[in-house]
């Protein structure tokens, strides 16, 4: 049977050269043996790792240095479609010569890129992406195993989207940054949900915690909580038409932000006591705390400061009045 009524012929393009011929010949399919790893003075690692998703499994030989832990050699034997072939001889090749800890560092985006013919080019249609993330599991499985640790140690963020490597810090930050609302932006930014596209909404080829469109959800209630927020504090309403209890709010604000902390430096402090519509005028009463009061300069440089603050902050109509 040809390949062309195997898969169909549009899809067949979209796999590199590289891709297509290590599905027909893989370079490190096999196994390697308890005896073989002794010859070599390793110690054997077999770990196995299948993907729900599509029921390939994978299991990864390593022969590693003891000593050195550098992986001497590297096998896999695959129970999956041509891809998962591909992506598993790859990886076995990435693994071989570097250290336990360095393989941990490859990625799925590692496998995909090594099996690329051009750079700017996928290896692989986007459905078949998840296949290189099993690769990249099995690695994790191998190293744990070898260590003597939980396969999560080596996970130290959650990630969302597996065939892009996304975490969900990294989604909050793009999605709130860039004011983010659908997940054609969220793919434009990061690339999650380019491939498998599992992490957008349920029904994908794996069940997720949490996907593309709940963090959508998230950010559109985190938004809508703050404007409601902003409304109750007067933030998005002029000064002279805030209730008395959003004015002061707002001038301790920028007093806080802006005056307070010079004041306490210098051993004083105020406070705010009133503050009235006067014609077109608002005065603002303070009164001076600590060694603020009664020092010369609070009747005219810091009080012109702290005026000149406010009105270029909250109304141009402020006048600041010590009491």
């Amino acid at each position: 049977m040809g390949m062309d009524s195997l898969i169909g012929g549009t899809i067949w393009d979209e796999y590199s050269n590289k891709v297509t011929e290590l599905m027909n010949n893989p370079k490190n399919m096999g196994e390697i043996t308890e005896e073989e790893a002794e010859a070599m003075g390793a110690k054997l690692i077999v770990a196995d790792f299948g993907a729900e998703s599509c029921g390939d499994a994978v299991r990864l030989y390593w022969a590693v240095d003891p000593k050195t832990d550098v992986i001497l050699e590297s096998k896999f034997k695959s129970f999956g479609c041509g891809t998962a072939i591909a992506s598993s001889d790859t990886m076995a090749e990435l693994c071989k010569g570097k250290t336990v800890d360095e393989a941990v560092k490859i990625t799925n985006i590692d496998v995909e890129k090594a099996m690329r013919d051009e750079p700017d080019t996928p290896a692989v249609p986007p459905q078949k992406m998840h296949c290189s993330v099993m690769a990249y599991d099995v690695i994790k499985k191998a190293a744990a195993q070898y260590k003597g640790v939980d396969i999560d140690s080596f996970e130290e963020e959650i990630i969302v989207c597996e065939c892009a490597r996304v975490s969900l810090s990294t989604l909050r930050e793009v999605i709130r940054l860039n004011d983010l609302t659908t997940v054609e932006q969220i793919t434009d930014y990061t690339k999650a949900g380019a491939f498998c596209k599992s992490c957008i909404k349920p029904g994908g080829h794996e069940e997720k915690d949490i996907y593309l469109v709940d963090l959508l959800e998230e950010y559109e209630k985190e938004k809508i909580s703050k404007a409601a927020d902003a409304t109750a504090s007067g933030a998005d309403v002029p000064f002279k038409e805030m209730t008395i209890v959003q004015k002061i709010k707002a001038v301790d604000k920028i007093i806080d932000d802006n005056i307070r902390q010079m004041l306490i430096m210098d051993g004083g402090d105020m406070e705010i006591l009133d503050i009235k519509d006067n014609g077109e005028n608002i005065d603002i009463y303070i009164r001076y705390l600590g060694a603020c009061n009664g020092c010369a300069s609070a009747s005219t440089g810091t009080l012109f400061a702290i005026e000149n603050t406010l009105k270029e902050k909250l109304d141009p109509n402020i006048r600041v009045l010590p009491i």
